[in-house]
């Protein structure tokens, strides 16, 4: 891969470095602008698609084979969004994977985008299997620079998936760019961290970001922090970005967790 495969990505970034293979885009991102952060401003990304150490949530690790997945780091400096309000950032970020995954699907293709929806806080799915996961790493000693790292599954066959809970763009039938991809996904989180940093209309952010979740209104089991186990109905998000559950007679707020849709 090299910078010149992604001209609309170059067009919303403020800074684009392409590399053929890494160990982890977000460890890379994190050391780099630790070293020099006056030369990573607001929305500098680095991206390949072969990663050989990437982690998810939860310390998982996350490979995929060289030219089956993009692996996407970007690094927003969010100043001007309420520290309380900052739970909203990975959940931002799925959103706008959301709805750059939907935008792989061609026109016209038959309700091949409605089942793309983000599960909370911040993986999306495809007809209910993962097909991309978001893990946020706030930049040591920065505390309004977070680097949000993105794996998407892209070109992935079915023996290639690492779980049987995945599935992959190309196997969903979508119409592989990944060029439009990142730049649409840069384009939709840079929109949304606008809205949450000027307060304006910030009520329609919010409504916009449950609309897209799938997790709402569903049955989930919920593995806490600490191991217990949460059996409910997620009823809604709160303003912090909370996942809400009503189980045993009483709403939980739950600001981190493992879920998994039980039906």
């Amino acid at each position: 891969m090299q910078t010149g495969e992604f001209p609309r990505a170059v067009a919303v970034a403020a800074r684009l470095d392409v590399v053929a293979r890494t160990g982890s885009t977000n460890a890379d991102l994190l050391a780099a602008a630790a070293q020099q952060s006056d030369v990573y401003p607001h929305l500098s990304v680095l991206l390949t698609d072969d990663q050989r150490a990437g982690r998810g949530r939860l310390d998982r690790t996350w490979t995929a084979p060289a030219g089956a997945a993009l692996a996407i780091s970007v690094l927003v400096r969010v100043p001007h969004i309420p520290v309380d309000l900052r739970g909203w950032v990975p959940l931002i970020a799925g959103a706008a994977m959301t709805l750059a995954i939907r935008g792989q699907f061609a026109p016209g293709a038959p309700d091949a985008s409605s089942g793309v929806a983000l599960k909370w806080p911040n993986d999306v799915l495809i007809d209910g299997a993962k097909v991309c996961g978001i893990l946020a790493q706030v930049l040591p000693g920065e505390p309004d620079a977070i680097v949000i790292g993105a794996g998407i599954n892209t070109r992935m066959t079915p023996e290639q998936l690492p779980v049987p809970t995945a599935t992959s763009l190309a196997i969903a039938g979508a119409d592989v760019h990944p060029d439009r991809l990142a730049a649409d996904y840069l384009r939709e989180l840079d929109r949304m961290l606008a809205v949450a940093a000027s307060g304006e209309d910030f009520a329609g952010l919010l409504a916009e970001v449950r609309g897209l979740c799938a997790t709402v209104g569903r049955e989930v089991r919920v593995t806490l922090p600490d191991d217990r186990m949460l059996d409910g109905r997620a009823t809604g998000l709160d303003d912090a970005g909370r996942l809400i559950v009503a189980a045993a007679g009483e709403s939980v707020a739950v600001a981190a967790g493992d879920v998994i849709h039980v039906r």
